[in-house]
């Protein structure tokens, strides 16, 4: 794949189960190392160290964890020490923009239902103050409410702000990208 991603700017990278989406996705956050060839990160023309990239990149996919032993207070207080919100936003508002129930706010986050560790996942990506959001199958354990939120989230906090590449399948993950990418076209035959 020879590709340039630019800033401001909103792509679907799109492909059947098993296209490699998720491995082309955990390689633009820095998860993962290509097996051949090499990523190039830059912010105007300077070169960005891989080690470095976790600063500028933030990344949410339905496989990656967050710590469940921690509460959901905790769990924004422990995310904020490596990755500030937008706007200086603070955890009241955030709190207020997940649309959780008060008794979540103290509860573990092992007890949350997987739709709630996934709004939590997209919450701490989307409002991170970071130039480039990664999103893999962002909907994929969320109910319709859930999916209504999590596009209204993206509206708000990252198109037309941030760099936004999302994987998926389900077309209303994509909707609003400016650009659709299929992954199919970049393998070799």
């Amino acid at each position: 794949m020879n590709f340039q991603f630019q800033t401001g700017q909103s792509y679907a990278v799109l492909g059947h189960n098993g296209s490699g989406k998720s491995t082309l996705m955990q390689i633009l956050s820095g998860f993962l190392s290509p097996s051949a060839g090499k990523i190039i990160y830059s912010d105007k023309e300077k070169i960005i160290d891989v080690n470095a990239i976790y600063r500028q990149v933030t990344f949410a996919a339905p496989y990656t964890e967050l710590i469940e032993e921690l509460t959901l207070k905790e769990a924004i207080a422990f995310h904020v020490k490596f990755k500030p919100l937008v706007n200086a936003m603070k955890a009241g508002e955030f709190l207020e923009l997940l649309q959780f129930s008060k008794s979540a706010d103290d509860k573990p986050i092992q007890f949350f239902s997987s739709g709630m560790k996934q709004r939590l996942k997209l919450a701490l990506s989307i409002l991170s103050d970071s130039p480039v959001l990664l999103l893999d199958e962002p909907s994929i354990t969320l109910d319709r409410e859930g999916v209504k939120w999590y596009r209204g989230l993206l509206r708000d906090y990252a198109l037309g702000k941030k760099l936004l590449v999302i994987a998926s399948n389900v077309e209303e993950d994509v909707q609003e990208c400016n650009h659709r990418l299929s992954i199919t076209d970049f393998k070799r035959q």
